[in-house]
């Protein structure tokens, strides 16, 4: 006979207890999803550049929704720092914000080739000097198209960190320093896309699933 769960919620973990929290977090995510991908369709770090730029207040689906034809029209940042903005524009539109998206898009295509000779940059601190590019987004060339430590704080990294106790703060660059310290370099890139995943698939913003989570025995924010 199953052992029946108890209904009580975990306690919140301890500063101490958090390293083995965020491990035992990390194993479970890794059964669910044995393989973490981006989903946003790209065939090189610029066009995964300009997709994650477009990804802002806008769904993976529809940001692959837009690209085949931005990037039909301007495969690369030599082509698109020429670009007409209208232009971009109309081609974006459907992602929101397509003004200051377009605008970004042309001076992001402009500073890798003015000042990194057509080659999207590496290290974080050049990333994020681009128009449109923040952490989040730096992050997320680094782990996923340069094999570079990088762990992305979006909203679903964001709520499930919280949910899961490990970190009671807001600020998407102090959470990310806060999982930094809890897990391997060579973790953080996959963890931060499990996370999403999860995110998406179980636990919801509104309506979390959490009688079809994993992680719910050890989840101090789960539904009773």
């Amino acid at each position: 006979m199953a052992k029946k769960r108890s209904s009580a919620r975990p306690k919140r973990p301890t500063k101490a207890e958090l390293p083995a929290h965020a491990r035992h977090i990390l194993r479970a995510l890794k059964k669910d999803y044995p393989i973490a991908v981006c989903e946003l369709t790209h065939e090189s770090p610029f066009q995964l550049l300009a997709a994650t730029i477009l990804s802002a207040q806008c769904t993976d689906v529809r940001v692959n929704m837009v690209t085949p034809q931005l990037f039909a029209a301007y495969p690369t940042a030599a082509t698109l720092a020429v670009a007409d903005v209208s232009h971009v524009e109309q081609i974006v539109r459907s992602t929101g914000f397509y003004a200051s998206k377009a605008k970004n898009l042309i001076g992001m295509a402009n500073a890798v080739m003015n000042r990194f000779d057509g080659e999207v940059p590496t290290a974080i601190e050049d990333l994020v000097t681009l128009p449109g590019v923040g952490r989040k987004t730096a992050n997320v060339l680094r782990s996923v198209v340069f094999g570079l430590p990088g762990l992305p704080v979006d909203t679903h990294v964001l709520r499930l960190s919280k949910r899961l106790g490990l970190t009671r703060d807001e600020d998407p660059v102090k959470v990310e320093m806060q999982l930094n310290a809890l897990l391997p370099p060579k973790e953080w890139g996959e963890f931060s896309l499990r996370m999403i995943l999860h995110g998406r698939r179980v636990c919801e913003a509104r309506s979390p699933r959490c009688g079809e989570c994993r992680l719910a025995p050890i989840c101090p924010s789960r539904e009773t």
